[in-house]
Order: C-alpha cells, then structure tokens, then sequence
C-alpha cells in the first residue's frame, strides 16, 4: 500500500517540514531499491544535520513518521520493520505454477567450484534487509548475530565450515559487521575465538564498521557506554565516542560486500555456471508451460 490516511491529522510547520524531508530521503533510497527502518531515516536526517543526535530527536521523529503516516503523507512500503514477520506456507492454484516457481528461483550453488566459501555475518537483524539483496546476487549465505552469536549458533556454524575444510579444496571467509562500540568490536574477536575453540578453519574479516570508514564518511557519534564491561580497553584505543552501523548508507554497506566478495571470484568459472543455471532454469520453465498438456495425458 502506498500513501493512504487512515486518521485525518493536523501537523505543525516543523512537522511537515520533516514529513517533506522524509519522503524526499526515502525516495532517494526507493530509487536505489532500498526501504528503511526508523533508525536509518534518522541517521540520515541526523547526518544532514537536520536533527540533533539523541535520545529525544530520534522519539520525536519517530512519532512524526508514524502520525505523517496514518495521515497518508508518507508511504507505507519504505520504511520496514525487519524484526517481526508472518511466515506461511506457500500455495499455488494448479501443479504446472508449482514448477514455474521453481523455476524462477531455480539457483545452482556457483561457489562450489570456487577455491573460497564467504559468508556474510551482521550483527544486527534490522539490517538483514540491506545485506540480503546483493547476498542474493552474489549467491552468498548471511547470518544476523543478534549481538554476540548465540553458543548453538557458533557451534553449528564451526560443523558447517569443516565441512567446507575437510574437502582441502575451499577456503571459508566470513566477512562481519557490527557497530563500532565497546561490544561490537569485541564480537568480531568473539566470532573468532569461539570457531577456533570449536576447531574450525575459517579466515575472518571484520568489514565494517571501522575506523577508514568513521573517517571517509563521518557517521554521527554516540558516547561510547561506560558501563559495558569493555569501554576501558575500548575508550583508551578510540577515544570516548562510538558509532552505529546504522549509520552507513544501505549502497555502502552492499557496495563493501560486493567489492569483497567479488575480488574472491573466479570469473571464468562463475560466468560458466551462471549460463549452466539459466539454461537448467528455462527448461524448468518450458515444462512448466507443457504441463496442461501433460495433466490431460495423466486424466
């Protein structure tokens, strides 16, 4: 659904000014397939300089946004709550749509031939909706950590990259990223100990947020929290200030996966396969079309 008022609303001069402001940010990001969570609008309303960065900006916003709207000004597709879904079984009017779906997601796995196996950890379930779709071009598995990797979690993925490893022939490279905070520094060496001790060889790169990357594009800070049991360490290398994920443009943080996942590429090997799969695709699909046919035959 697009813009629809479903509560007529009165809005101060400040309001729509950021109600404007909003929907020219959000069709920007539409206009590059990107929708945004709450947090990312305001980061780029706070990046802009059009609010200040705290607590009582970011509520106030987000109270704008919700009354703009159920008012009809601001559209309901581009901005996403990524954390909660309804999950449901498919279904389909007759058998032949069944394989015409398959054939449309019909992938081979174009890594198998490749001497590495990359992986893509983020560490907040809010972002998933940035990262999945250039994932999904480059074929490439993602993981939400949700903070620090739940035990079950790391253990499974240990077996999973073994796996890869015992068969000699393939390197893993999980590519992470996560704020740069007291905690969200530490996860990336979390992630690593914790596959060690659980004896997997895995070459791990933390991608984003770091400290090039503060600088190329000046996120907006945030006190570091001094209460997290590793702001010491953390406040003594960087200093007092901490800086979201969030904060990163969707294009840049998909445009780091890309550059770091393609240079991995064997690019005669992935346009060989790539042709392979869409040649296995339209044959899904011309069975697909010969099904009324085949469905007489069986009747």
């Amino acid at each position: 659904m697009p813009k629809i008022c479903y509560v007529k609303r009165k809005f101060s001069r400040e309001s729509l000014g950021m109600i404007e402001k909003a929907n020219e940010i959000i069709a920007e990001y539409a206009a590059q397939g990107f929708a945004l969570t709450l947090r990312q609008l305001y980061y780029q309303f706070v990046a802009r300089d059009l609010i200040p960065n705290n607590i009582k900006s970011y509520k106030n916003l987000g109270s704008v946004i919700n009354d703009g709207r159920l008012a009809g000004l601001i559209d309901w597709r581009h901005i996403q709550d990524r954390t909660r879904h309804l999950e449901e079984n498919s279904h389909w009017e007759k058998p032949g749509d069944v394989i015409e779906s398959a054939a449309a997601s019909y992938r081979i796995d174009l890594w198998a031939r490749q001497d590495y196996r990359p992986e893509i950890w983020i560490e907040k379930d809010a972002l998933i909706g940035v990262i999945e779709g250039v994932c999904q071009e480059l074929d490439v598995p993602y993981l939400s950590c949700r903070g620090y990797t739940s035990q079950s979690e790391m253990w499974g993925s240990a077996q999973r990259i073994e796996r890869w490893t015992r068969r000699g022939d393939q390197t893993s490279v999980i590519f992470h990223f996560g704020d740069h905070d007291p905690s969200g520094k530490d996860m990336t060496r979390d992630i690593q100990d914790r596959l060690e001790m659980f004896m997997a060889e895995v070459k791990l790169e933390r991608l984003a947020l770091n400290m090039d990357q503060i600088e190329e594009y000046s996120p907006p800070p945030n006190p570091a929290k001094t209460t997290d049991s590793r702001a010491r360490a953390y406040i003594a290398e960087f200093g007092n200030d901490s800086w979201e994920l969030d904060a990163l443009s969707p294009e840049v943080i998909a445009e780091l996966i890309r550059k770091a996942v393609t240079a991995l590429q064997d690019d005669r090997k992935w346009r060989e396969d790539e042709k392979r799969m869409e040649t296995e695709r339209k044959l899904l699909l011309s069975a697909a079309n010969q099904w009324d046919k085949l469905s007489k035959k069986i009747k």
